[in-house]
């Protein structure tokens, strides 16, 4: 009885467990900065434009913008045909 109840969670238990590992990477890689950026001025920009749209998307993004991280910049598929990016 005890195995078919634990087949019968199994699948969402690692289903549980990917998501948690999936957060962890996200949040870690939110702390990583981008190369190049000098980190004062990207400060002084932000704390001018306090309250403003960039704060807002600073906001969504779990302030990973605000420490341009590299996973504040997204990812996007790119291909020679297009112009443009199809996020």
């Amino acid at each position: 009885m005890q195995a078919r109840e634990a087949n019968k969670y199994g699948d969402l238990k690692r289903r549980l467990v990917f998501l948690v590992l999936a957060l962890v990477v996200f949040r870690i890689g939110t702390h990583i900065p981008v190369p190049g950026i000098n980190p004062d001025a990207l400060s002084d920009l932000f704390n001018s434009e306090q309250g403003g749209a960039l704060g807002l998307f600073n906001l969504f993004s779990g302030g990973a913008l605000k420490r341009f991280s590299v996973f504040a910049l997204g990812s996007c598929r790119t291909s020679r045909h297009r112009s443009s990016c199809s996020c």
